[in-house]
């Protein structure tokens, strides 16, 4: 792997985890977050991932694709229950 292109996967695995780690408390501690606020929010950063319009650049582009998959690992995971 390019040395170059390493600080992207270590951007991406700390700010999914992070994330992760987020959502598994707010669900835990705020009674009132549902699953269905968890698929809303990511429904929203579907839409903020392609309005892309100022450019986010390859860091904002790692934050947002490891946002959207914790999201998306989190939901999965709440299915499997």
């Amino acid at each position: 792997m390019s040395e170059s292109t390493i600080w992207k996967d270590e951007k991406y695995t700390e700010v999914f985890e992070e994330e992760l780690r987020g959502i598994e408390r707010r669900m835990a501690n705020d009674t009132a977050c549902t699953i269905d606020d968890i698929k809303g929010i990511l429904d929203h950063l579907y839409i903020s991932e392609g309005n892309n319009w100022e450019g986010r650049g390859p860091l904002g582009d790692t934050v947002m694709a490891a946002t959207i998959a914790a999201y998306e690992q989190f939901i999965a995971d709440y299915r499997a229950r």
